[in-house]
């Protein structure tokens, strides 16, 4: 049996999809497969539980029969971290329930894929990251990274050094098409220099790429102030616009298919975000709706305009979990997943037997 843990540099890379996707791929191919997350990271409360939708996601696809706390042993919650720090948590009865968890799921699979939690240092706090998780249960490590500006390179170098000789290689996910070339003419060629291989591409896919903003304007509870303007508009990042109008100018300029957050009352900033064509979308916060001026621009730009009563940090805040967890949740995601993985992964380069 071989073990692949699927871990990444930072969150949001789409290492959900890709974990589910390489176990689906390996089913299709007629072996037996296993999945565990075991540490639950993306937490939502469900008849009085905590659960993680993630383990849910891969047991309905992969047609598994695992309870869920087998699959996911630890729920890595707030409350939970907390009561670590606080020196209630036994590390050691902790890894335990791991690896006990991890030898029943593993039972008569040729293959057992595992999910990171959150990112690679995610999980220190009780002596269960990423790394040390593949060492106790004696996975190879696949490292998922985007690839947007050269300064990703150290976050993979040190990622890949914490890693050591359980590097399987890294996967570049979600790449555009104007990034590609600098990828695996300069970027790829240097990482292999460094004894960091680099297993596949996968480039920039819309059915993959974030969400609408109408699935954003549900998440956070946003009022629609331009009905008139298409909700279908898909959302991959955001900024936000606390600075000077010059200021924000200059940053907005820099982004493509963002939406910016703030405050309603911040006018020359709405204005400085309408003139950036990587703006598709303007988030307003603390209830105050913008001038009419605003919103004729806007609808004449083809920019929602969304409204919320929350402050500027809680709708940062929930924004960033449902660009995070992105279209993960569908079935019809982890399907384009498998399909890009096969063109761009050979699965004998991580696994053994296939």
């Amino acid at each position: 049996m071989s073990t692949l843990l699927v871990t990444s540099t930072d969150d949001g890379t789409g290492k959900t999809a890709i974990t589910v996707a390489l176990a689906k791929r390996l089913q299709n191919g007629g072996a037996s497969v296993g999945y565990m997350k075991p540490k639950g990271t993306r937490l939502e409360s469900a008849v009085g539980k905590t659960r993680d939708e993630d383990p849910m996601l891969a047991r309905e696809l992969l047609g598994l029969d695992a309870q869920m706390h087998t699959m996911e042993p630890v729920v890595y919650s707030p409350t939970f971290v907390h009561e670590a720090i606080r020196g209630r948590e036994d590390a050691d009865a902790l890894r335990e329930r791991v690896e006990e968890a991890f030898a029943e799921l593993s039972a008569d699979t040729d293959h057992m894929v595992l999910e990171g939690g959150g990112r690679i240092s995610t999980g220190g706090i009780v002596g269960l990251t990423d790394v040390d998780v593949a060492e106790v249960l004696d996975a190879d490590v696949l490292l998922v990274s985007s690839y947007d500006r050269p300064e990703d390179v150290d976050d993979i170098l040190a990622a890949a050094d914490t890693i050591g000789d359980r590097l399987a290689g890294v996967l570049f996910n979600g790449v555009s098409p104007g990034d590609l070339d600098e990828l695996t003419e300069d970027v790829m060629p240097f990482l292999d220099s460094h004894d960091v291989q680099s297993v596949g591409v996968v480039p920039h896919d819309e059915v993959l790429a974030g969400v609408t903003v109408d699935e954003l304007a549900s998440q956070i509870g946003a009022e629609y102030l331009t009905p008139d303007v298409s909700a279908d508009v898909r959302i991959e990042r955001f900024s936000v616009g606390a600075m000077g109008s010059e200021a924000a100018l200059k940053q907005f300029r820099r982004l493509r298919n963002a939406a910016v957050i703030t405050g309603g009352d911040r006018s020359d900033v709405q204005t400085a975000a309408l003139q950036a064509s990587g703006v598709s979308c303007l988030i307003l916060t603390g209830g105050y709706r913008p001038s009419q001026a605003v919103l004729g621009e806007a609808a004449d730009q083809g920019v929602p305009v969304l409204l919320v009563e929350t402050d500027t940090r809680a709708t940062i805040d929930r924004t960033e979990a449902r660009l995070r967890s992105g279209r993960t949740q569908r079935p019809e995601t982890v399907e384009r997943m498998v399909d890009l993985l096969a063109e761009s992964v050979d699965l004998e380069t991580l696994f053994d037997g296939v």
